[in-house]
């Protein structure tokens, strides 16, 4: 099986998000934004306020709500996580291995970072935005 058929099985077994509906459960208190982006692309195009950074590689250990080197914000399996990543192709991957630890509501933004700033949704820069020539 090729990454497209994958992705697109693996985007079958959950219904994904847009940005505006991702900022306003967010700020609703009714989502955890997890932003999975590497710190280049972070400090190059911003954060957006309230996510949680969480690089990849540590996802599930930092999710797991049974897991000894869980973050505080993993309170239980119901939480609803939206996963972000640059385009919304590694974070449909990602929310589909947290649905195999039991986080049944997590999901990815559509898109990814790109289609957030792109709506106009908050960014804040990263420490690398706005520095150097052009």
């Amino acid at each position: 099986m090729g990454i497209d058929a994958l992705l697109e099985r693996v985007r079958a077994g959950y219904e994904r998000i847009g940005p505006v509906d991702a900022h306003e459960t967010a700020r609703a208190g009714e989502a955890l934004l997890v932003d999975i982006r590497y710190a280049a692309l972070r400090e190059r195009d911003g954060l957006i306020p309230g996510a949680l950074v969480v690089e990849r590689n540590e996802l599930e250990w930092r999710l797991d709500p049974r897991g000894s080197h869980r973050l505080p914000e993993a309170t239980g399996h119901d939480l609803r996580v939206v996963v972000i990543c640059n385009e919304g192709y590694a974070s449909s991957l990602a929310a589909e291995s947290l649905h195999r630890l039991g986080l049944h509501r997590a999901t990815d933004l559509v898109g990814g970072f790109q289609a957030w700033r792109a709506a106009g949704l908050p960014v804040v820069p990263g420490s690398g935005s706005g520095s150097g020539p052009g």
